[in-house]
């Protein structure tokens, strides 16, 4: 079997290249495509190098699938190139996500989506799904009626850029004596535009801003949480409301979700849903201050849920903490995983 990784030299790219080695794809034919910049550029992959070639090229080789990790505007040139060769086309930007006869799928909820003839299926937001995967059995159970997401994303969702920045903040802090009292002056007067990914500070400092805003107030990482969770969940009719926050953490995306059911429900049913819903690990005892965080997410492929209590505000409504790799399930171990459903099927 041929499996090309489309945008393989970034940062999901990377990871999609270990998930693939890591779940037994190693002895597969692995095609590296990237820019054209990025063309003859050795990467390693298990025991050998892959060479990186074009994606044109890489549509000439007529692989069987094609996980792309390239963006939504050589998604939108590209995919249907791919799909045109016969080859099964899975997304990670936002190109497909939106359209009604594109599948978008996390595979332990709707697999089933994907039709016998469809080439090119979307993989979600990283926010999406965690946040989905958590709720998917009570969805299931209780319907949901509304969700109130507030979601503190780390740093790798924004790519290479960010880290850098991050890094270059902090050693930059690290160098310099400040006294005490003394106004630490901007990073932004230290630092080149060229190594900005974002319009301010993030070391020591967070911000509610992700994605690009729209015209009502809201971003497209808020407007994502929206429209991916209801088609995922095949309900229209979920009212929901998001804030992002990017917070200095590198490590995987936290969300605080509340969550109101349609029919009431005792708590410990609720936790032993959760607990058995495929991919999620119930993490979830306070008193022993055993709750999910990002370093314990990081390198994982589960979701982790804690924090689970009744919100005593209103009826039939409960509040819980998520927390997922978003490098991992929320983007390369997800997209495996559908290719992986799909040999099955």
């Amino acid at each position: 079997m041929k499996i090309a990784v489309v945008g393989a030299t970034g940062l999901v790219g990377s990871v999609m290249l270990r998930v693939l080695e890591e779940r037994g794809f190693a002895d597969n034919e692995i095609i590296a495509a990237a820019s054209y910049r990025s063309v003859g550029k050795q990467i390693p992959f298990a025991d050998r190098k892959l060479t990186v070639v074009s994606v044109d090229d890489a549509i000439a080789m007529r692989p069987d699938y094609a996980i792309f990790s390239a963006g939504a505007s050589a998604s939108r040139q590209y995919a249907p190139l791919f799909a045109a060769a016969g080859t099964t086309v899975i997304d990670n930007s936002s190109a497909w996500r939106k359209d009604a006869d594109k599948p978008l799928v996390v595979p332990e909820i709707n697999i089933d989506a994907v039709g016998e003839y469809d080439r090119i299926i979307a993989n979600p937001n990283c926010s999406t799904i965690q946040m989905v995967l958590a709720l998917s059995g009570l969805h299931k159970r209780y319907g949901i009626k509304r969700l109130v997401i507030s979601t503190y994303q780390s740093i790798t969702g924004t790519g290479v850029k960010a880290v850098r920045q991050l890094q270059e903040e902090e050693a930059w802090h690290a160098a310099r004596v400040v006294e005490a009292g003394a106004e630490v002056p901007s990073q932004l007067d230290a630092m080149g535009e060229h190594s900005q990914a974002y319009p301010y500070q993030i070391f020591r400092n967070l911000f509610p801003h992700g994605g690009d805003f729209q015209d009502d107030g809201y971003t497209t990482e808020e407007q994502k949480l929206v429209n991916e969770t209801r088609k995922i969940l095949r309900d229209p009719d979920i009212a929901i409301t998001a804030t992002v926050a990017r917070v200095p953490v590198v490590g995987g995306h936290s969300e605080a979700v509340n969550v109101e059911l349609l029919e009431e429900f005792e708590i410990e049913d609720v936790r032993r849903i959760i607990a058995d819903t495929p991919g999620v690990i119930l993490y979830d005892d306070p008193s022993q201050n055993r709750y999910p965080m990002p370093i314990m997410s990081e390198g994982r492929d589960e979701v982790f849920v804690g924090r689970v209590r009744r919100d005593f505000s209103q009826p039939k409504t409960l509040n819980m903490w998520v927390v997922a790799d978003n490098l991992r399930k929320g983007a390369a171990t997800n997209a495996i995983q559908i290719m992986e459903a799909l040999l099955r099927r």
